[in-house]
């Protein structure tokens, strides 16, 4: 596979760590950093680390995986949500169960969807949103992914795309289309999503009683 700039400058980086930490010398730091740069593949860049811990840090460590750009889950065509404004206002948010399909329409009204404290029963979450001379809010927790595919005519649709470092973390596709309205969706800081915070504390907790036990 062909090596990027970025991935270039991630392996200058742990050679320029290794230079200060001693395991390199100033001329064996200039010839490997000489060969990153000229490196056109990622087989290429490894072999300027492979004697280095960093090399065995990042075998050790899984794969970063982002989130698909659309489900890859069966997703059913019926919503298990309808959340309707028209010339008022409709919100789901607080402890409540998020399905598999929401539906969000607003017309000349606001609709806010806010899963920051919802309970995601599935992995995967598809929102379609449509707004006319209205508005849709989406907020999600911040260890969620977020995926965004829509337009707008005369309006705003804006979707942060956002992955999560949780392999297993919910993923939130928003799909919608706007006319002389807004559509957006964004996380919600400070707010998580309590199971995977619970599996997380789980494992700190396993590792320091190994620690511990030794």
């Amino acid at each position: 596979m062909r090596a990027s700039d970025a991935e270039r400058d991630r392996i200058a980086d742990m050679l320029r760590e290794a230079l200060a930490e001693g395991r390199l010398t100033a001329d064996e730091h200039a010839e490997r950093v000489e060969g990153v740069l000229s490196a056109k593949t990622l087989g290429e860049l490894e072999v300027f680390i492979q004697d280095l811990p960093a090399a065995h840090e990042r075998r050790a460590s899984p794969a970063y995986i982002p989130a698909p750009n659309r489900p890859t889950d069966a997703i059913p065509a019926d919503p298990d949500d309808n959340v309707v404004a028209v010339l008022s206002s409709a919100v789901r948010k607080g402890r409540w169960r998020a399905g598999r399909r929401i539906h969000a329409y607003s017309i000349l009204g606001t609709v806010e969807i806010d899963l920051s404290e919802a309970i995601f029963e599935y992995r995967q979450v598809v929102i379609k949103a449509v707004s006319v001379l209205g508005n849709v809010e989406v907020r999600v927790p911040e260890n969620v992914s977020l995926r965004g595919t829509g337009g707008g005519v005369l309006g705003n649709f804006e979707v942060d795309t956002v992955d999560s470092t949780d392999a297993d973390a919910p993923v939130v596709y928003v799909e919608g289309w706007s006319v002389l309205g807004n559509i957006e969706a964004r996380p919600k800081r400070g707010k998580l999503v309590a199971d995977i915070l619970d599996r997380v504390n789980r494992k700190v907790d396993k590792t320091l009683r190994k620690h511990l036990d030794r």
